[in-house]
């Protein structure tokens, strides 16, 4: 093992100001976000949570999968969890392949309110962020985030049963 320090890639001006930017702009974003959400009662973490469930075949993921796809910690999603079950918006069942896992279950008062909070959220976005981005930059954020995305999460990061129900609802080309 060598003793020699190597020397760090240091970032460019651009690439600095890129980066601050970024940092930044998705606080703010994430701020924002969550703001409006906790307006009607609910997190954004909460929110994103029920709607992977509302997405998925069953309303029901792995605890752990879904940990992945979300991007938190298992002990996070427990805690949130616990939250949403006592709203009655979700339950915790034995999983139905294997019995051993743990799959939260999105109720059918869990579904109502991620339909109703939907419309709170998709407002949000387009204002703090769609509006403000001219298309062709949107577009390419979304190209850089999925660059990203395969490079630390080369799976994406999520269940397979959620990847195939989205792909079943995109459109025919």
């Amino acid at each position: 093992m060598s003793t020699t320090t190597a020397q760090p890639r240091w970032l460019s001006d651009e690439e600095q100001r890129a980066w601050r930017a970024y940092l930044r702009g998705s606080r703010l974003i994430e701020e924002a976000l969550d703001r409006d959400l906790q307006a009607h009662g609910v997190q954004l973490t909460e929110y994103e949570i029920m709607s992977m469930l509302s997405e998925a075949p069953g309303r029901r993921l792995r605890m752990s999968s879904l940990a992945d796809l979300v991007v938190q910690s298992r002990s996070r999603l427990t805690h949130t969890a616990t939250r949403l079950e006592r709203r009655g918006w979700v339950v915790r069942e034995a999983c139905l392949q294997d019995k051993r896992g743990v799959e939260l279950v999105l109720t059918s008062a869990g579904f109502d309110a991620v339909r109703e909070v939907a419309r709170v959220h998709v407002e949000s976005v387009r204002r703090s962020v769609i509006d403000n981005v001219p298309p062709e930059l949107f577009s390419c954020l979304g190209d850089a985030m999925d660059a990203i995305r395969k490079a630390l999460a080369p799976d994406g990061g999520a269940h397979p049963a959620v990847v195939e129900e989205a792909a079943a609802h995109e459109p025919a080309n």
